[in-house]
């Protein structure tokens, strides 16, 4: 008899040591019982997004886009040329067309002229062609001035602007290096106002002041800094995350979670079956064998 109960024993034992082998009794949740398919990648994939579909789909959110540039005297020719390549590298980012973004250029020092119009430039070629052609205006920095002739002539339905009920955001980017000569923070108020969205990227000397009185609130999503303007161009992909519509493609996750998920919870509920039989038998086994030790 008691090498029958032995022998049950070192069964019940063996049967033990193979599931806390296989499974972590302390925390049942933790299934790490798979099949080989199911063990071969370790860590359980989630649903993401495609990068290829996230990189070719994502596209502006149509915009009435005005640059306000500053070409002043403390703007080196060397300089003006990384602004116009940073406001080129700007329109690639866009999804540039009628019915999408349509792009403006106002040029400012101690003057201000409307290099193109919104209407002017439909395509992306044609508005690069148009931004390679712009000239520094040099002398003084007129910015307040240039932010009213953009609200008064540039977001203008006259000008190319959409009406109102079509629901268009309008979007001023201003780059500037120093410190407006005229005053900004009534001007900028009145255009925020109207609806116009102002982002204020300053560069080098440029005043921190000026630049959140410019632009639009939340100032840590508006206003931009960068030490030089040989380095403008990291603000590239910056504006693009914040102009970017992204349409979200889910990818149906290969390794099939629901399926995964659905034999994790019948393991679970088996492991709890069989560790309550378990105890049951564990405590038979005891009860014999303290019946055998008073025989």
């Amino acid at each position: 008899m008691k090498s029958f109960i032995g022998s049950l024993v070192y069964c019940l034992s063996i049967l033990l040591l193979d599931l806390c082998e296989s499974y972590d009794l302390n925390n049942p949740s933790y299934i790490s019982a798979q099949s080989y398919a199911q063990r071969r990648n370790n860590a359980l994939p989630h649903r993401t997004l495609n990068p290829a579909a996230t990189d070719s789909q994502c596209r502006s959110r149509p915009l009435d886009l005005v640059f306000i540039i500053d070409s002043s005297r403390s703007v080196r020719p060397g300089e003006f040329e990384k602004v116009k390549i940073f406001l080129a590298d700007m329109v690639d980012t866009l999804d540039v067309g009628p019915d999408a973004t349509r792009v403006a250029v106002v040029n400012y020092a101690s003057t201000v002229k409307i290099e193109f119009l919104l209407k002017s430039h439909l395509t992306k070629d044609t508005i690069k062609q148009a931004i390679t052609r712009i000239e520094p205006l040099a002398a003084g920095t007129m910015t307040g001035m240039a932010i009213k002739k953009a609200m008064d002539e540039a977001f203008t339905e006259k000008s190319g602007a959409r009406p109102k009920s079509k629901n268009i955001s309008k979007v001023a980017i201003i780059v500037t290096d120093g410190r407006p000569q005229d005053q900004v923070e009534e001007v900028s108020a009145a255009a925020r106002a109207s609806g116009i969205e102002i982002y204020a990227v300053g560069v080098d000397r440029a005043d921190m002041r000026s630049l959140k009185l410019m632009a639009s609130n939340p100032l840590e999503d508006h206003v931009f800094y960068v030490e030089t303007y040989g380095v403008i161009e990291k603000l590239t992909s910056k504006f693009r995350e914040t102009l970017c519509e992204v349409k979200v493609e889910i990818v149906q996750d290969p390794c099939m979670c629901e399926a995964r998920l659905a034999f994790q919870r019948q393991t679970q509920t088996s492991i709890q079956d069989l560790n309550a039989k378990l105890a049951a038998v564990t405590r038979k086994v005891e009860q014999m064998e303290n019946m055998l030790g008073r025989m």
